[in-house]
C-alpha cells in the first residue's frame, strides 16, 4: 500500500498545489508509482493534469478528483496501485478537511516567506494533531539571506512542526512550468529542481 502525503494550508496563495505537483513529478522521475487526488473546488491541480496530459500523451501519473467526503475512498483506492498518493486540499481548515489528514502518512503545510503565512498554519497543525498526524512545514518563496527568511524560518520551528531542512527559494521556474503541465524538475537543470530533487530525498528517508 503507497503512502499518503496530503499538503493543506489554510491559506490561499501558500504554493498548495505548485508543492504538490513538483513532489509528485520528483518522486515519479524518481521511480515511484504516483497518483495525485484533488479535493480542491478550483480545480487547479486537475487542470495542471490535463494540460500535461495534452502536452505529453502520457502523464506519468495517476489523477483523481473527490469531494471532502469521498477522499478516504479515493485514497484506499489509489494506495493500491501506487508508491505516493499526494492530496491537494482546499484553502480552508474545517470538518471537510478531516478526512485528507486522516489518510496522510505526511501533512506537508507550504509557507510562503512571511509571518502571515505562518500565523496560518495554527488550524492544520490544530487538526493534524487531533487525528495524530506528523506534520511537516515546508519554507516556500524565501529569500536566501534575508533577515525576514531567518526570523519565519526560526518561528517555525517553534510552532511544535516538523520543519523541511529543504526550502523553496522565490522563483519564478515554480510557476512557469506548471503553466506547461511540467514541473522544475522536468525544465532543465536550475536551483528550482536541485530544491525540488533534495525535498524529494528528504521526504522519500522520512517517509
Amino acid at each position: 500500500m503507497g503512502k499518503v502525503i496530503t499538503v493543506a494550508q489554510q491559506k490561499g496563495g501558500a504554493g498548495k498545489t505548485t508543492l504538490a505537483v513538483t513532489l509528485a513529478v520528483a518522486f515519479a522521475r524518481d521511480g515511484a508509482r504516483v497518483a495525485v487526488l484533488d479535493t480542491d473546488p478550483q480545480g487547479s491541480l486537475g487542470r495542471w493534469f490535463m494540460q500535461r496530459r495534452d502536452r505529453l500523451g502520457d502523464p506519468g501519473l495517476d489523477f483523481a478528483t473527490a469531494s471532502a467526503w469521498g477522499v478516504s475512498y479515493e485514497c484506499e483506492k489509489l494506495r493500491r496501485g501506487s508508491d505516493i498518493v499526494i492530496v491537494d486540499t482546499p484553502p480552508k481548515v474545517d470538518a471537510d478537511l478531516r478526512p485528507a489528514l486522516r489518510e496522510a502518512d505526511l501533512v506537508l503545510i507550504p509557507v510562503a516567506g512571511s509571518h502571515l503565512d505562518l500565523w496560518a498554519t495554527d488550524g492544520v497543525l490544530d487538526l493534524a494533531a487531533r487525528e495524530g498526524r506528523r506534520t511537516m512545514i515546508v519554507l516556500n518563496r524565501m529569500k536566501a539571506g534575508t533577515r525576514l527568511a531567518e526570523e519565519v524560518a526560526g518561528a517555525a520551528v517553534k510552532t511544535g512542526s516538523g520543519v523541511a531542512q529543504t526550502r523553496f527559494g522565490h522563483r519564478t521556474a515554480f510557476a512557469e512550468s506548471l503553466g506547461q503541465g511540467l514541473a522544475v524538475s522536468e525544465m532543465g537543470r536550475s536551483p528550482a529542481a536541485t530544491e525540488a530533487a533534495a525535498l524529494t530525498a528528504e521526504l522519500r528517508a522520512l517517509l
